[in-house]
């Protein structure tokens, strides 16, 4: 089975550009690494959307996430660019379609856009936004994603509903890529999210790396699909994980064919100290995922 695999690039988030001093040159850190990946086989490179480190806010970079996407875009060639994942709560979804299709133009349909329903509490009402339930939060989020597929394949896109309404925008260019820019969700919740992946998405990203977890969220999936005519086939199933710097060659891919086994199709690495030193990620590059092409 072929599998596509990403890789995160350093943005703060994770306290992963906090031994460079001056920001300048953590941006730089971060753009260095995309380069990297796309001079290699890496099919995409992601970011998180956070505007607060964890495991705890620290007064430390962290780099908005969309802007980041914009400029990253734009200093690649070849390598597809996407969210892991936006977060519904920090942007009306008209204008989070807006700004995907803007950028899915600037990267000559090169984006991965990827969308949630957020979850990081202080970091919410840190900068000025409604904490809500678990229940509203999904219910905003299911309308979201509804309008944001409006939004990239009607031309007068209609939608009236209990959290937010569109009336007709004017959401032009589309964006590139066809029939509209990757749309990939984010999140294992099995009555409502993973619904939406089988309405409405290209891609979901589930499991945490958990190949038994991956394995449970994919079945559901799959049943989903089935009760909706659509092909669970066509819906990338990707999966993130953290590697293990200690780890052999042969370890990584063990871990990834126990992933590949439980249902992925598509696994994101987040490397630690890939900002500092891009050897694990050239390795990577060199001995792993050649073996899943």
């Amino acid at each position: 089975m072929s599998v596509r695999f990403g890789v995160f690039v350093p943005q703060g988030w994770k306290m992963d550009l906090v031994e460079i001093a001056d920001p300048v040159e953590q941006y730089e850190a971060m753009t260095a690494v995309a380069k990297a990946a796309d001079a290699g086989p890496w099919d995409s490179i992601w970011l998180y959307d956070h505007f607060h480190t964890v495991p705890e806010p620290t007064p430390n970079t962290t780099f908005e996430c969309w802007t980041a996407t914009a400029t990253l875009a734009r200093d690649t060639q070849r390598i597809n660019i996407g969210q892991m994942v936006g977060c519904n709560g920090y942007r009306q979804p008209s204008l989070y379609a807006k700004i995907a299709s803007t950028v899915d133009v600037a990267s000559h349909g090169r984006l991965y856009a990827g969308i949630g329903a957020g979850w990081y509490e202080h970091e919410w009402k840190a900068y000025g936004y409604r904490w809500t339930d678990v229940p509203e939060r999904m219910a905003e989020f299911k309308e979201a994603v509804q309008i944001i597929k409006k939004m990239w394949t009607e031309d007068e896109p209609v939608f009236q509903g209990r959290h937010y309404s569109i009336d007709k925008p004017i959401n032009e260019p589309k964006g590139v890529r066809q029939p509209h820019p990757s749309f990939w969700i984010g999140g294992g919740g099995e009555k409502v999210t993973l619904k939406l992946v089988a309405q409405y998405a290209d891609a979901a990203n589930i499991g945490g790396g958990d190949p038994e977890l991956l394995a449970r969220k994919c079945a559901v999936l799959r049943e989903h699909c089935d009760k909706l005519g659509r092909d669970y086939d066509s819906i990338i199933k990707s999966t993130n994980i953290d590697l293990d710097l200690a780890a052999s060659s042969a370890d990584n891919i063990a871990r990834v064919e126990k992933l590949v086994e439980a249902g992925a199709d598509y696994v994101n690495f987040y490397i630690p100290r890939v900002a500092y030193d891009h050897d694990p990620m050239l390795k990577l590059a060199a001995e792993v995922l050649p073996q899943f092409a």
